[in-house]
């Protein structure tokens, strides 16, 4: 099913899925249920789409699973003949 744009002139832009068979067909405002008007753009082609037109304000806070700091890489030591096979 496509996703369709339409305009509240009261609530602004928002999208709906809808059939293609249902493509000209009026729909009403989620917010309001007032009377609206398909507009006509071009079709998204990334999938990712959607996820680009939620904007937000401030970034996201992300917790870590623990408390402590993460261990930092040890240094390896070269104990053979061959300096350019350190960690193999």
């Amino acid at each position: 099913m496509p996703l369709y744009e339409f305009k509240c002139d009261n609530c602004g832009v928002f999208d709906q899925w809808r059939s293609i068979a249902e493509c000209n067909d009026p729909a009403s405002c989620p917010t309001c249920e007032g009377a609206t008007r398909r507009l006509f753009s071009a079709p998204a082609l990334l999938s990712g789409s959607l996820r680009l037109k939620t904007a937000r304000s401030e970034p996201e806070l992300v917790q870590r699973s623990n408390d402590r700091e993460p261990e930092r890489p040890k240094a390896q030591a070269h104990n053979g003949g061959r300096p350019w096979m350190i960690g193999h």
